[in-house]
């Protein structure tokens, strides 16, 4: 389980939940809003390497150079995992092509001292091949999420068939595998079949279901409840 928290009292929460990674990001600065390194830092000195962490490197373009500086700025935080949006040029204004997104992997080169999970968008077409693209640019993860934050789930916009082939292109190239997207608990059954290494959620954690309201003790436990029966009636 991969729990989506903006600061210190929102860790905790989660923490004390026994959430398997804690995500690090700004939900009201779209998908992949990036946290101020010094809440990070915060929160990374906090759990203290008791479950893992990642943080979100913001909503940046495809261009290398920038796309790596801000890697590199979160990866001085500490956190296991630096988390980068795969967002095709001009994908706000209806953009698809992929053609800046493949050339931007080529160009980067690892982070010191954190591994690095790439992010494809259901809801912007990417094509399955980009995981392939992923993994030979030297990442250590990919997952698939929503890029719009507008009421639509991952399984409103990706199929079984497409989500399935991400999963198992992931797994072929030895990459830790999730999936997010304004997931609920009614979604865990049949997303937990697909056998990805994590399900993210924010949304689904929160007060009113909504992501930019704070956390709700109860929804966070009843989402790791879910889960934990997912995985016995998997066994």
């Amino acid at each position: 389980m991969l729990a989506s928290v903006r600061d210190l009292d929102e860790a905790r929460t989660v923490l004390e939940a026994g959430v398997d990674l804690i995500d690090l990001k700004q939900p009201a600065d779209g998908a992949l809003g990036a946290l101020p390194a010094d809440v990070i830092r915060e929160v990374v000195a906090f759990v203290a390497g008791r479950t893992l962490t990642s943080a979100t490197a913001g909503n940046v373009e495809p261009d290398a150079q920038a796309v790596q500086a801000a890697m590199a700025r979160i990866a001085t935080t500490g956190v296991d995992y630096v988390k980068v949006g795969l967002f095709p040029a001009g994908w706000q204004q209806g953009g698809r092509d992929y053609a800046a997104v493949h050339a931007c992997l080529r160009g980067l080169a690892p982070l010191a001292g954190a591994r690095r999970i790439a992010v494809m968008f259901a809801d912007l077409a990417p094509p399955l091949d980009l995981v392939d693209a992923v993994a030979a640019a030297g990442f250590d993860g990919v997952m698939v999420d929503t890029a719009h934050k507008t009421g639509h789930s991952l399984p409103d916009v990706a199929g079984v068939e497409w989500l399935s082939g991400f999963v198992e292109r992931a797994r072929a190239h030895g990459l830790l595998c999730g999936l997010a997207g304004s997931l609920r608990v009614a979604h865990i059954p049949a997303l937990a079949q697909l056998c990805p290494d994590y399900l993210g959620f924010r949304g689904a954690l929160c007060a009113e279901q909504a992501r930019v309201q704070a956390l709700d003790v109860r929804a966070v436990l009843g989402v790791r409840e879910a889960l934990e029966e997912a995985q016995r009636l998997a066994a």
